[in-house]
């Protein structure tokens, strides 16, 4: 079994708790479904969000979907001028028998124009 690295991001409409646990939570569950992982394949996920959301930890979101034995971090994403606002991001270490080339990565909604060249 390889560890691999898995990407994605949201883009979320509001700064609202409970839109960041919605729209966190599609995304989570895109991750899984789309690389046929269940929570037993996650290694660790680290969740980057703009500085411009406050309302929650992306993680709480993670917990909230019965994630709870693996090992979280939620950090700042740079604050760079002219870049998309609003977004979480995701990098989840995994267990999997599938290529690099075959993960699946998913950046949700207009977060897709983050990494067109990656983006599921």
């Amino acid at each position: 079994m390889a560890v691999r690295a898995v990407r994605g991001a949201v883009q979320l409409e509001r700064d609202d708790a409970g839109h960041m646990d919605e729209q966190v939570g599609a995304l989570l569950t895109a991750v899984l479904e789309r690389n046929g992982l269940t929570t037993d394949d996650l290694i660790s996920i680290w969740f980057t969000a703009t500085p411009d959301l406050h309302s929650d930890f992306p993680a709480a979101a993670a917990r909230k979907l019965g994630i709870v034995d693996v090992p979280l971090i939620c950090a700042q994403e740079l604050d760079i001028a002219g870049a998309m606002p609003r977004v979480v991001r995701v990098l989840a270490h995994i267990e999997s028998d599938r290529p690099r080339a075959d993960i699946a990565h998913v950046y949700l909604g207009a977060a897709a124009a983050l990494r067109k060249d990656i983006a599921q």
